[in-house]
């Protein structure tokens, strides 16, 4: 025990991630816990005076934690911090299953409490509608204009509720089922995949993007399992040029103001759900349609809606006697 106690930081590290590869964790998750490793390290590091080399696993002590997560946040915001507690209590929860330490001592360094999740969705009842008209007329004036790809983009946002990474990661085959029972498969976050009902507008939408993908680059083959969503120059779009795209889309529609900060494209999904939610549905359908993990997310978006306060409010009795008097 004591020898594995002096093990470096560094190699407990690599050991831990060595251990989440079963998990089949996204490179996009692998990278934020890598982030999140690597800036509490470089902190104790300075906080303790020590190089790379010299930090053990036991020197990982409450006092320590807590002096280097006292440093982070002061630099950075609440999401961060309790991002990277998380990260911390994993890592440390890992090393004491292994051996490598005693007990966790997370249990002792303060976290920020979870701000409550509250859905973004686009403010106005006709904004979807507008959004999509502007995209479809070529309302976007891009160096390089392509209204089917927006079109697609927005749409797949707008009536299946997809993340940016589930966008990227569709190809032509993920459009399955028979002539008007079609389905969109996405492989979802968490490794979660799920199966979603369109209409067969999106099978149009989709064979009309790939007609001009045809169009556009005449040299290249587009495969059944190649990525679906591309760039200006036929290459599989990036997070941040989809990001652009969305932004660029409001922008030329006159709806910016519409957009809730920092949502951006994640605003399309959540008003997929919001209005999942206004017409009826329960949680677990919006939590299978959306890839929830939690009931309790999808739980946010009808309590959103006020749904229950409503109709609770309007059976006060004391409505009837204004009934009568106005």
């Amino acid at each position: 025990m004591r020898y594995k106690m002096l093990m470096r930081v560094s190699e407990a590290q690599q050991a831990f991630f060595a251990a989440r590869r079963p998990r089949k964790d996204s490179p996009h998750t692998t990278d934020a816990y890598r982030r999140d490793l690597a800036g509490i390290t470089a902190l104790l590091l300075r906080e303790l005076d020590r190089s790379p080399d010299d930090l053990t696993v036991e020197m990982l002590t409450a006092q320590a934690l807590r002096s280097a997560f006292g440093a982070f946040a002061d630099t950075h915001a609440k999401s961060s911090v309790l991002r990277a507690w998380s990260t911390w209590n994993q890592f440390l929860t890992f090393c004491v299953s292994d051996g490598l330490l005693a007990g966790n001592p997370m249990g002792a360094v303060a976290r920020p409490k979870a701000p409550p999740l509250t859905p973004k969705p686009l403010r106005g009842e006709e904004t979807p509608e507008q959004l999509l008209a502007a995209a479809a007329d070529g309302s976007r004036r891009a160096r390089d204009p392509w209204p089917e790809r927006d079109v697609l983009v927005i749409a797949l946002g707008l009536v299946a509720g997809l993340r940016a990474a589930e966008m990227r990661a569709l190809t032509a085959r993920s459009l399955v089922g028979r002539q008007g029972e079609m389905r969109l498969h996405v492989h979802g976050k968490g490794s979660r995949d799920r199966s979603i009902p369109v209409q067969p507008i999106m099978e149009k939408i989709i064979e009309e993007y790939l007609a001009s993908c045809r169009r556009r680059f005449p040299q290249q083959r587009f495969g059944p399992s190649t990525p679906l969503l591309r760039d200006r120059a036929g290459e599989p779009i990036g997070r941040g040029a989809l990001e652009y795209l969305v932004k660029s889309c409001y922008r030329w529609a006159g709806l910016h103001d519409r957009v809730p900060v920092g949502a951006n494209l994640h605003a399309l999904r959540h008003t997929f759900a919001t209005r999942l939610a206004e017409d009826g549905a329960t949680a677990s359908e919006i939590m299978a349609l959306l890839g929830h993990a939690s009931l309790a997310t999808s739980q946010n978006y009808i309590e959103a809606t006020g749904r229950e306060q409503r109709a609770a409010a309007a059976s006060n009795r004391t409505y009837r006697a204004l009934d009568g008097i106005v």
